[in-house]
């Protein structure tokens, strides 16, 4: 943006310049002139303002957030073990977590943030606005969304459509469901992905449609439709909070490809890759077990790579980024490496639900979930 309007910028001097000596050359109209170069110097000054406004360093997403004192994420509030509110009133979870690691990253305090909760339909204007800084608010990774709504950072869930429906009903496999109506929210991937299975198998679909992902579980619960619809983690995390969970089976078909990841507003680069190298961070820090508990002390551990990614020994683009070179050690303080973060809200002993990591797993114990190299 910055190299592109000054381009402009010369082109429209040089155009201007050169149409102000043809006038004088040719006609000697002084009037006109002073008026095309009026004209010029108008549009170069507003030019200008631009520059300074979108196109320095000073005004970049980062120096933005420090000014405002805060990172501002947009996610949910109603979600166990995705981003919920605590009887406190603080939203917790995997997400809200993500956001606190970055703020802590930033300014060392991992509360330094503003939550401001957004419904599905809301997500993309979100972030496309710009009015937040980043976007965690279980959003599939796709192609489209992509080239519209920001840049996406990195998977921090994988994650596959999967479909509820009552036990009592004695469906076992989501092939049963051919009639079934079926509750969705409308405008999302998972309302697409459920008239392509559908299709694609050959089988009758009624669907029953909300604008709000609320009103579809509350539907369901009331027995307004034979199936709900969603990623399989929101579909145990909603049946987790029914009165009776073990009235309803999640079908074990999985009929999508569902990739989460934190959403950033077009047009920033540092901000893009400052967001990943902090996700980057506590992947790494689970695979050489870096915790919470035990960052302190590894500081001058003997394995080059943590001291490393603590700060201690070389560095891996800290300045680059605009971060301090131990900022990995306030990020891992605040809320622990992604193993901890995912363990605290849905691991066996997790506070929302326990729902097994399967592909969120590292790379090295079978899972997909993997980070480039701190270097």
């Amino acid at each position: 943006m910055f190299k592109h309007t000054i381009r402009v910028i010369l082109v429209i001097a040089c155009t201007l310049a050169l149409a102000a000596c043809e006038l004088g050359g040719e006609s000697g109209d002084t009037a006109v002139l002073r008026e095309r170069l009026a004209e010029r110097d108008t549009q170069i000054a507003a030019l200008q303002a631009q520059v300074a406004a979108h196109g320095g360093r000073a005004h970049s997403r980062l120096e933005r957030v420090r000014s405002k004192g805060k990172l501002v994420c947009a996610g949910r509030v109603d979600l166990p073990g995705l981003g919920y509110l605590d009887t406190n009133g603080r939203n917790i979870g995997i997400d809200p977590d993500l956001c606190r690691a970055v703020a802590a990253a930033i300014f060392g305090n991992g509360e330094a943030i503003e939550f401001i909760p957004v419904s599905a339909a809301e997500r993309g204007p979100a972030i496309q606005s710009g009015e937040v800084d980043i976007l965690l608010r279980t959003a599939t990774w796709t192609t489209t969304r992509d080239a519209q709504w920001g840049n996406f950072t990195t998977v921090t869930f994988y994650d596959g459509q999967g479909f509820m429906t009552r036990k009592d009903r004695g469906i076992t496999s989501a092939m049963q469901l051919s009639g079934a109506s079926v509750c969705v929210t409308s405008g999302t991937t998972t309302e697409l992905n459920l008239a392509d299975f559908f299709r694609q198998n050959k089988l009758e679909l009624e669907t029953v449609v909300f604008e709000d992902t609320a009103s579809v579980y509350k539907a369901y619960e009331q027995g307004r439709c034979d199936a709900t619809t969603s990623n399989k983690s929101q579909l145990a995390s909603v049946r987790s909070g029914f009165h009776d969970p073990d009235a309803h089976i999640i079908l074990p078909e999985t009929i999508s490809k569902e990739p989460g990841t934190p959403i950033v507003p077009h047009g920033d680069d540092q901000w893009l890759d400052l967001v990943k190298t902090v996700l980057y961070v506590l992947i790494n820090a689970e695979e050489f077990g870096v915790t919470q508990a035990n960052v302190e002390q590894l500081k001058q551990h003997e394995n080059i790579q943590i001291r490393r990614m603590l700060g201690t020994e070389g560095e891996f683009g800290q300045a680059d980024l605009g971060l301090s070179p131990t900022f990995a050690v306030d990020v891992l303080k605040a809320v622990g490496n992604y193993g901890e973060i995912y363990d605290r809200y849905m691991g066996p002993e997790g506070i929302s639900f326990a729902f097994p990591r399967g592909p969120n797993k590292l790379w090295t114990n079978g899972g997909l979930l993997y980070a480039p190299p701190l270097r």
